[in-house]
């Protein structure tokens, strides 16, 4: 029984570019996957969520990749450098969205707007 393939590299980017809509979800799961929709609901919360999803399927080795999502596919993952640049890109754009979400939250609680 082969079924497809379910590429590491792209399910990361997915959950980088997409993740708050939660398209890794649906690539990787399809469309009964009850979290994907979650990701579509709750879109302005789920924007961190994806960038932790992409951290956790860049980060998780091919071997335990492969038994999870590859099983009966008949190939085996192979990560290489775009990976590698996709985490740190994750990484950096991840923590300057929540930086810049914190301050412009204590803005707003503080000095109610004044300063943006």
């Amino acid at each position: 029984m082969n079924t497809s393939h379910k590429n590491k590299t792209l399910a990361t980017l997915l959950a980088f570019l997409f993740g708050g809509l939660g398209f890794h979800r649906f690539y990787l799961y399809g469309k009964k996957d009850m979290w994907a929709w979650v990701h579509l609901v709750l879109f302005p919360v789920s924007v961190f969520a994806g960038f932790i999803e992409a951290l956790v399927i860049g980060l998780t080795p091919d071997e335990k990749w492969d038994a999870q999502h590859n099983l009966h596919s008949g190939r085996q993952s192979a990560s290489r450098w775009p990976l590698a640049v996709l985490l740190v890109l994750t990484t950096a754009v991840g923590a300057t969205v929540f930086i810049a979400t914190l301050a412009r939250t204590f803005d707003l609680l503080y000095t109610g707007g004044s300063f943006g």
